[in-house]
């Protein structure tokens, strides 16, 4: 793909596309990446971090980290900062998935006791956790309890027997998005997501079981204060978000915002990019209803993570606390939250939209939770079923940089469609079994769409970032089996 001929280097893995590339650039655009993967991002990447630079006040640079690909108004992998006065706040900028995020847990059980059970054990998750287009979760909520999980997140499944208490200290945000208002989200939006609660979905989620390699930990000091103790142990990663729940809301909003924009002179080049003056009623109002569908992903995730315990407790005859079963840590996607970064010589509090991105901040940052205080954000990304993914940790330079983000995955290289034409999902399905990878999903193209092929190289996105000097990584883990959504 042909990159903009004026795109300058800043470092080895930074580029910069200047305000000279397209009128109405308010700012530059930035790109972080080696140059084989600028060289192989889509055009539609250069044309959204672009359009992204244009929006009313952003700060200092529009950003599309290793794993960008074309998106929904935004590239995926995109990140922008604006002013919390007089910036915008945008439902296409934050992704439709809304808190779409990995969680993973540690074990000690080793592959030697896992390989012999792995089916029966994919059997039952695939049983206890529906997956696939529609699927219903088996936690009955009312009204009233839908509400208390919208402005609560995974502390009501803690209350609610879903979990344990030290799982809160392990996820982003202590598992709960302070400021959401259950009364800012539509009746359509709730009944979409009120039995959706324990359900994986479709797409690129997953629950996989993983193994870590001695080889491919990289520091094993931050890799045992995770929980990556053994080079045989077996772990498990968890992909999904608030479904259709988060979904209605961003639609909502994003049609509240297409016909209040002309309002506040609001002038964009998408569409697909409407958005409000952040300290609008309206923009409030999504603000606050945002923070709703991140807190019903958090929950999401929290009773999948009891039913995986459930599942191995089935499978191994052991209680999970004597298996170790030890959630190691949650992240989120999709989200937009308040960061402080230097514009001009001076700290100034910006709102930071993560579209397919993750935070990334150093030691001793804020808003780490107690267990990492010390040693920073840890990062979870996700490659593909075939090829394995990654722990990292965030850094200092990512907090002033990139708005305190790095890449969440290892990013599409075509579409599902594309995929569905070159690859049966049967045969794939055969042929990761001979490989040592049982994999069970919804529905054959589905396992299709996400073969390894339609996906970057996951080593060569990790070492973009590592050499941009904006996550570390401590250790990769190998499928040996998954259940897709």
């Amino acid at each position: 793909m042909a990159i903009p001929k004026d795109i300058k280097q800043i470092e080895e893995a930074v580029w910069e596309i200047p305000t000279t590339y397209k009128k109405g650039m308010n700012v530059p655009a930035r790109i972080y990446a080696t140059k084989k993967l600028l060289e192989e991002m889509d055009q539609g990447v250069f044309e959204q971090v672009t359009n992204l630079a244009m929006l009313p006040g952003i700060q200092k640079y529009s950003i599309c980290h290793a794993d960008g690909h074309w998106g929904y108004g935004a590239p995926i992998g995109g990140v922008a900062a604006f002013d919390m006065e007089n910036g915008i706040i945008s439902p296409g900028m934050v992704g439709f998935d809304v808190n779409c995020g990995m969680r993973v847990l540690s074990t000690n059980l080793t592959i030697k006791e896992v390989q012999p059970k792995i089916k029966q054990l994919i059997d039952t998750l695939f049983k206890l956790v529906p997956a696939g287009v529609g699927c219903k979760g088996f936690v009955k909520l009312n009204d009233s309890n839908f509400n208390d999980i919208m402005e609560n997140g995974a502390k009501w499944c803690i209350e609610n027997g879903h979990g344990w208490d030290k799982d809160l200290e392990r996820i982003e945000d202590y598992g709960c998005l302070e400021g959401a208002d259950h009364t800012k989200v539509s009746q359509k939006a709730k009944s979409r997501g009120i039995n959706q609660l324990g359900t994986l979905g479709s797409g690129n989620h997953y629950l996989e079981i993983q193994i870590a390699r001695a080889e491919n930990i990289f520091d094993k000091k931050t890799a045992k204060h995770m929980g990556v103790v053994d080079e045989n142990q077996i772990l498990i990663m968890l992909h999904c978000g608030s479904r259709g729940f988060g979904h209605q809301i961003g639609t909502d909003y994003m049609k509240l915002f297409d016909s209040t924009m002309k309002d506040h002179n609001i002038s964009i080049p998408d569409r697909e990019l409407s958005c409000a003056p952040f300290h609008s009623k309206e923009g409030q109002d999504y603000y606050a209803a945002m923070k709703c569908a991140g807190n019903m992903a958090y929950a999401n995730r929290q009773v999948i993570l009891h039913q995986i315990r459930e599942g191995f407790k089935t499978i191994f005859k052991q209680d999970p606390e004597k298996m170790d079963m030890n959630l190691i840590y949650d992240c989120t996607h999709n989200i937009a939250r308040e960061h402080t970064i230097t514009v001009d010589g001076k700290k100034k509090k910006v709102l930071v939209h993560l579209k397919g991105s993750t935070t990334s901040v150093g030691p001793n940052y804020p808003r780490l939770t107690k267990p990492y205080k010390d040693l920073g954000s840890p990062i979870i990304v996700g490659g593909s079923m075939e090829t394995g993914s990654y722990l990292l940790k965030g850094t200092k330079k990512a907090e002033e940089e990139t708005f305190g983000t790095t890449l969440h995955g290892s990013g599409r290289t075509m579409s599902r469609s594309k995929a569905k034409q070159l690859v049966r999902g049967e045969k794939l399905q055969k042929d990761m079994e001979k490989r040592g990878i049982y994999v069970k999903g919804a529905s054959m193209s589905g396992l299709a769409e996400e073969s390894g092929q339609s996906y970057k190289d996951v080593d060569a996105v990790i070492d973009a970032v590592k050499k941009a000097g904006i996550s570390e990584p401590i250790v990769k883990l190998l499928p040996i089996a998954n259940v897709k959504g």
